[in-house]
């Protein structure tokens, strides 16, 4: 009977103090729904990249880099054959120098045929003063002979000279007549159907200008050879950006976590060949709508690692709806209805000792100070 009481009375004391402790935890608001509103905490990720050959394809002739091997941006990881590659540049190469030859000897020509164009029209207006000179002398020598034959006309007519003598004087005066229409057929013929302003060295000889003519359209052909080469010219630079996208490089510092392909394998286009794990670490941790609210974009937030309680200085890079999965239920005694939250990731700047993996605790100290 003793024993009973005896039960009865620890039961009772037992009773009271759950009862207390439930009043001071009431209270307090130390259940597990308030102190997940306290702090947070979130798992530190490494960013992850899928690296491949862009847009190009073949075989591996190398494997620069081994797994779990830290590397520098630039560094070279893998090595595609260009084989291939190299021909068609040499190629191209060739032609264009063969199109540059021809540029050259089409422009050495043109030069030459201007030079001898202006040669053959200083020798031509040489020529033409000449016949002007000699026009001058055979009209010069009709007027003399016109004279003559007037002043032998007027003495024959009086019996003061012979017939004989007025019919020389006539023939002479046909000759230089003959001969005057000559000179002046010459000089037509030189001008070739220019104008004579008196000005030979602004006289425009048709023939000369169809030489000009004729070699400002060979210009034309010496640009349409212009740009067949420039059109080689992209075509090997196209060429040589792929050969240099046949080596594949680190886009930024890093370690190789995984190798996709092997060395002699061939490689298709944008195939990822390589997993790299950056040195861009974040984590996420789950706020509710009035701790969302208090944070934007671009704010401080500094946590501190669960292990070695190290503080992790980071930038809130964006606020998101979170999924259902992550909203506060109703699960306290105060009857709290359902609220949203909101996903935060907060990236981090590398730190010795602060490695992927660790869990950054952020207190509600550090989400509230706005």
């Amino acid at each position: 009977m003793d024993f009973n009481k005896k039960s009865v009375r620890v039961g009772l004391v037992f009773l009271v103090l759950l009862l207390i402790s439930g009043v001071v935890l009431l209270y307090k608001g130390n259940d597990a729904v308030a102190l997940a509103v306290e702090k947070k905490e979130g798992i530190l990720t490494a960013e992850q990249v899928k690296i491949a050959f862009d847009s190009v394809s073949g075989r591996m002739v190398n494997e620069a880099v081994k797994e779990s091997q830290e590397v520098k941006k630039g560094d070279v990881l893998m090595v595609l054959d260009s084989t291939d590659v190299d021909l068609s540049i040499a190629k191209l190469k060739a032609q264009i120098a063969q199109m540059e030859a021809q540029i050259n000897s089409l422009s050495g020509t043109i030069r030459i045929g201007y030079a001898q164009t202006s040669t053959n029209e200083q020798q031509n207006f040489h020529q033409i003063d000449q016949q002007r000179a000699a026009l001058d002398g055979a009209n010069a020598t009709y007027e003399n002979r016109q004279l003559d034959y007037n002043r032998k006309a007027a003495l024959a007519s009086s019996g003061a000279i012979s017939q004989a003598e007025l019919d020389e004087a006539q023939t002479n005066l046909n000759v230089a007549a003959s001969n005057a229409a000559q000179q002046q057929q010459m000089l037509a013929k030189l001008l070739a159907g220019a104008t004579d302003n008196g000005n030979t060295n602004q006289i425009d000889l048709p023939t000369i200008d169809q030489q000009r003519q004729t070699l400002d359209n060979k210009q034309n052909d010496v640009q349409n050879l212009q740009e067949q080469k420039k059109y080689l010219e992209v075509q090997l630079a196209e060429l040589e950006v792929k050969k240099e996208r046949l080596t594949l490089r680190a886009p930024e510092d890093g370690k190789i976590l995984k190798i996709l392909a092997k060395q002699g394998e061939m490689i298709s286009p944008n195939a990822p060949v390589i997993l790299l794990e950056s040195k861009r670490n974040y984590y996420d941790i789950y706020l509710s709508e009035q701790q969302a609210v208090k944070l934007a974009e671009g704010d401080d937030v500094t946590g501190k690692t669960v292990a070695g309680n190290k503080a992790v200085a980071g930038t809130v890079r964006s606020i998101t709806a979170a999924p259902g999965f992550a909203d506060l239920k109703m699960s306290r005694e105060k009857g709290q209805a359902d609220l949203a939250a909101f996903q935060v990731r907060i990236y981090t700047d590398a730190q010795e000792g602060i490695l992927p993996g660790m869990t950054v605790e952020v207190t509600q100290d550090a989400f509230t100070k706005r």
